[in-house]
């Protein structure tokens, strides 16, 4: 008579049925009845079809275009100066003319065949302007005067300071020229020219 036994591996069983149900219910909570309504924090209305991107040219670079422009710029302005200063031109390649990165390519390569080391902050920019834009042909320009704020210094091998400070934070004003292709569906602007 080992009926003993099944009453005690029946409540075991229960047992631990118990301590999972409990387990889970400790892990995903319980419904408390403040819960969020899920149906309404997502949006149920997807585009149906995609978004056109207007083409910019002379004709319709208004106001609207020229402030999202100079949001662009400011964003690529900074990206540009701090990766040039790094020594990085990997993240910046889609930003520059062919013309502009064989230009930063070869200051980078003889700033590290001086064994010089370039130290950069980028403190923000002061100000951006569109100073002129036109159309050539089927390339859009437009050049940007930048007022910006940087610590900036140079130093060699040794650690030696050889120009700049590591302190002193400079204004500098910066002309640069970007363009675009009005054809290409890319809305991407190419930094195509730089003046200090």
């Amino acid at each position: 008579m080992n009926y003993s036994f099944e009453y005690i591996d029946i409540i075991l069983l229960a047992m631990i049925a118990g301590f999972i149900f409990l387990r889970l219910r400790g892990i995903l909570g319980k419904k408390t009845g403040h819960e969020e309504n899920i149906g309404a924090t997502f949006a149920h209305d997807f585009p149906t079809k995609k978004e056109n991107h207007q083409k910019i040219d002379e004709t319709n670079f208004d106001e609207k275009a020229k402030d999202d422009f100079l949001k662009g710029a400011k964003i690529a302005y900074e990206t540009i100066i701090t990766s040039f200063a790094s020594g990085d031109l990997k993240k910046i390649k889609t930003l520059l003319d062919k013309k502009v990165l064989n230009d930063f390519s070869e200051a980078i390569e003889e700033r590290k065949n001086k064994g010089l080391t370039s130290e950069t902050t980028f403190i923000g920019i002061n100000s951006a302007d569109i100073k002129n834009y036109n159309q050539i042909n089927n390339k859009f320009e437009v050049k940007v005067d930048f007022v910006s704020e940087i610590i900036s210094c140079v130093k060699d091998k040794d650690q030696k300071l050889i120009s700049g400070s590591p302190e002193k934070i400079k204004k500098v004003y910066d002309t640069w020229k970007f363009s675009r292709n009005v054809k290409s569906i890319n809305p991407n602007w190419l930094l195509v020219d730089t003046q200090a």
